[in-house]
């Protein structure tokens, strides 16, 4: 927490939406271990399937009828997604989806946007957000050039620089995030999406979306059934794995087919699948219902309408989406990186330690999503409300 001028929190333990640090302070948590958290901390249906599992053994390197149940829940609940590659995180899920669409192009450019962060691979680092843009850090150091060349960075919601990018390169993939969370939530542009999905067919290029955030979050079938674009490969990850370290890419038969053993395009992982994680992740799906992003989304809306109703006549702007919400320190409209860039850094610093002195734990960064859980309540934010109206005070000054 060293961006906000503060000691970090060490964590003891937490219970539903609380997170109880080493000291004994209690805070309401709106970080969810960024994001995997959708059922709150220590579910009890997750910690019973992981007790169960971890009873039967921890690692196999073999399959198991978990992963392969997993696998089908996921393609049942995901539109573009016939076939499934479990691995251990969302930065090798990226990493293997971009190599599988060099080799299904044989091409080998990647177009992703500035601000949007797809894991820490060394060809995926250029112009990523999250903790890159929190700390400052350029995102090439250790990188070589080569690398570096194989990815072309394009502003998120310019339509003009992603054609100029399809048509002035050979690019295997365009990988996004149908609604970046790393910059902060910025959604799309009416009609952005789907002009993506066009553009990269007519370029012969794979559309990836990467809902290692979005995926099971915003809908059950994630960001691209809410706004009905199919893309050719997906990433998943966090909720995925209910805690655990999960993650996972997907998509139609014929391309994830090319993935060895069954092809030739070599991806590997020793705890990929691992039973654990596979029980936490399916006790996590199996309670992510109709009713259940019904109940997200009127918790994200109450806490988002308090906010914005805070926010009015000051220089805050608000996004949010079922499950996700940024506030954003600015004057302005947040539509791209360089806006969520131009944010007030030193005030939101400032909110965010007003707001831990107060017993509540947003996000420590201006370019990471408040993420709401199903273990929140009313009570929960409103309480959050009323320090955010004296925080804010405080931030503003």
């Amino acid at each position: 927490m060293g961006q906000i001028g503060r000691d970090p929190v060490f964590a003891e333990r937490g219970e539903g939406c609380e997170l109880i640090d080493a000291d004994g302070n209690r805070y309401i948590d709106w970080v969810g271990s960024w994001g995997p958290l959708i059922l709150g901390h220590a579910n009890p249906a997750v910690v019973a399937a992981v007790v169960e599992a971890a009873a039967r053994g921890t690692s196999y390197g073999a399959a198991t009828a978990a992963e392969v149940e997993l696998a089908e829940e996921v393609a049942a609940r995901v539109p573009s997604v016939e076939m499934v590659r479990m691995t251990s995180s969302g930065t090798e899920a990226a990493m293997s989806a971009a190599r599988l669409a060099r080799a299904v192009t044989g091409r080998e450019v990647v177009v992703k946007f500035a601000g949007a962060y797809h894991g820490h691979s060394d060809g995926l680092l250029a112009g990523a957000g999250s903790g890159l843009a929190t700390l400052g850090i350029p995102a090439s150091p250790g990188v070589t050039a080569a690398q570096a060349a194989g990815t072309v960075v394009v502003p998120w919601n310019d339509r003009e620089a992603v054609s100029r990018a399809l048509e002035g390169h050979a690019v295997a993939a365009l990988l996004a995030e149908p609604l970046p969370a790393n910059m902060g939530v910025v959604p799309p542009a009416d009609g952005f999406l789907q002009f993506l999905r066009q553009a990269t067919r007519d370029a012969g290029a794979l559309l990836v979306f990467d809902e290692v955030i979005t995926g099971f979050r915003l809908a059950r079938g994630g960001a691209q059934q809410l706004y009905g674009v199919e893309p050719d490969l997906t990433v998943l990850g966090k909720v995925l794995g209910g805690g655990l370290p999960a993650a996972a890419f997907g998509g139609r038969r014929e391309l994830i087919e090319r993935i060895a053993p069954a092809g030739d395009v070599y991806q590997a992982g020793t705890l990929s699948g691992n039973p654990l994680a596979m029980a936490a992740g399916l006790a996590t799906l199996r309670q992510l219902d109709a009713p259940a992003y019904e109940r997200l989304g009127a918790l994200t809306g109450r806490l988002a309408a308090g906010l914005a109703e805070l926010a009015a006549g000051r220089p805050l702007q608000l996004a949010s989406a079922p499950g996700l919400l940024t506030l954003f320190f600015s004057g302005e409209p947040v539509g791209d990186f360089a806006a969520a860039a131009a944010c007030d850094l030193d005030a939101h610093a400032r909110f965010c330690r007003a707001m831990l002195d107060r017993g509540v734990y947003p996000p420590p960064s201006q370019f990471e999503a408040w993420f709401v859980s199903l273990a929140h309540d009313e009570e929960a934010i409103d309480r959050t409300l009323d320090a955010a109206a004296e925080s804010l005070l405080e931030a503003l000054r």
